[in-house]
C-alpha cells in the first residue's frame, strides 16, 4: 500500500473518531449538565430513563427525531432550513485545527494491518500554519446561523433573539481575538501543536500563568461565544420564549442544540491547548508520550471536562446580564482590558530580547 493511501487512511480515522466523539460528548454533556445542575439545586435530575438516568440522551434524540417538523406559513423556506445546517457545519469545521492529545502510538496487534502497527498518529485532523486565524474566520462566520435562524422565521422573538446574538458576537468576538495575540507573542506561532510545545515542563510555564489576565478575558469572552448564562440573551428564555430558535422544532432544533454545545467543546479544548498546557501533564516526570500517548490524551479529557463544568458552573450560579450590562462589559472592560495586557506584553518581551 503506497504511503499516500496510508496517510489518507489514517486521517479518516482520525475524522471520524473525532467527529464521533464530539457527537458522543454532545449527547451526554446535555445528561450531566442538567445532573450537575439537579445536585446544586438540590433536585434529582433524569434518573428514570436506564441506570441513574444514564439512557437519558438516547431517549431525547428518539423524542427529537419522532417530533413533528413544521415550518411557519409566512417564513422564508430555504433559509429556515439552511440556517440549522449553516450553524452546525461551522461548528463542526472549527474542530478540524484543534489538537486532542498529541501522538498516540498504534499498539502491535496482530489482527491490525502491518503498516498500522507501531504508526505513530497525530490526534488533530489539519494542522494548518494559521491555525489561529483559520479558527477565528470560521467562529466569525457562525454566526451567520444564528442570524438567518431568527430572520427566516418570521417571529419578532426569533428576530430579536438573532439580532442579540449577531451584537454580542461581534462584541465578544472581538476580545477573545485579543485575548489570543499575548499567547501567540509569548509562542511566536499560530500553530497549536508549537503553542502546546511551548508550555512543556512543570505547569508554572502554562500560559494561564504566563499571561494571567488573557487567560480572564478569554475564560469570559469563550462563555459569551458559546452563548452560556450569564450570557445567553439570544435565547432568554424569560424575555424571549426561545430565541433565535423559537419556530425550530424535530431535528432542525436538535441541529442548532449540537451547534451550541460542540462550540462550548471547542472553546472548552482551544482554551486547554492554549493556556493549559494542552496534553501536557505539567509534571516532568510524567511524560504524555507514556502508554503509547494515553497519558497526554487523558490529560486532555480531564482539562477539557473541568472546563466543561465550569461552563455548567455558571449557568447553576449567575443570573443573566442585561443587554446594556453586556455591551457595556464587552465593549468598556474587556476590549480596553485586553489591548493594554498586548502592549504591556509586547513591551516586556522586547525587554527581555
Amino acid at each position: 500500500m503506497s504511503p499516500l493511501i496510508q496517510e489518507l487512511i489514517e486521517k479518516a480515522l482520525v475524522v471520524g473518531i473525532v467527529t464521533h466523539g464530539l457527537l458522543i460528548v454532545f449527547s451526554f454533556c446535555t445528561l450531566i449538565e442538567r445532573r450537575v445542575l439537579a445536585f446544586m439545586q438540590f433536585r434529582l435530575g433524569p434518573n428514570r430513563t436506564g441506570p441513574q438516568g444514564i439512557l437519558q440522551p438516547f431517549a431525547d434524540g428518539i423524542k427529537l427525531f419522532f417530533k413533528e417538523e413544521f415550518i411557519p406559513a409566512g417564513a422564508n423556506k430555504p433559509l429556515f432550513i439552511l440556517a440549522p445546517a449553516v450553524a452546525v457545519a461551522t461548528a463542526f469545521m472549527s474542530t478540524a485545527i484543534v489538537t486532542y492529545g498529541g501522538a498516540l502510538t498504534v499498539p502491535a496487534f496482530g489482527f491490525l494491518p502491518e503498516w498500522l502497527q507501531g504508526r505513530v498518529i497525530e490526534l488533530q485532523i489539519a494542522d494548518l500554519e494559521v491555525g489561529i486565524l483559520y479558527l477565528f474566520a470560521l467562529s466569525s462566520l457562525g454566526v451567520y446561523g444564528i442570524v438567518m435562524a431568527g430572520w427566516a422565521s418570521n417571529n419578532k422573538y426569533a428576530l430579536i433573539g438573532g439580532l442579540r446574538s449577531s451584537a454580542q458576537m461581534f462584541s465578544y468576538e472581538l476580545a477573545l481575538g485579543l485575548s489570543w495575540v499575548p499567547v501567540i507573542l509569548v509562542t511566536s506561532s499560530f500553530r497549536l501543536p508549537e503553542i502546546v510545545a511551548g508550555q512543556a515542563g512543570w505547569f508554572w510555564n502554562w500560559n494561564c500563568f504566563v499571561v494571567f489576565p488573557a487567560f480572564l478575558v478569554y475564560l469570559v469572552a469563550g462563555t459569551a461565544e458559546a452563548n452560556r448564562t450569564p450570557f445567553d440573551l439570544p435565547e432568554a428564555e424569560t424575555e424571549l420564549v426561545a430565541g433565535f430558535h423559537t419556530e425550530y422544532s424535530s431535528m432542525k432544533f436538535a441541529l442548532l442544540q449540537m451547534a451550541e454545545y460542540v462550540n462550548m467543546i471547542t472553546i472548552s479544548a482551544l482554551g486547554v491547548n492554549m493556556f493549559l498546557g494542552g496534553w501536557n501533564t505539567g509534571l516532568p516526570f510524567l511524560p504524555p508520550t507514556a502508554a503509547y500517548g494515553l497519558v497526554g490524551f487523558f490529560t486532555f479529557a480531564a482539562k477539557v471536562a473541568g472546563f466543561l463544568f465550569f461552563f455548567f458552573w455558571l449557568r447553576g450560579t449567575l443570573p443573566r446580564f442585561r443587554y446594556d450590562q453586556l455591551m457595556h462589559f464587552g465593549w468598556k472592560v474587556l476590549v480596553p482590558v485586553a489591548a493594554v495586557f498586548i502592549l504591556v506584553t509586547a513591551g516586556v518581551l522586547a525587554a527581555l530580547a
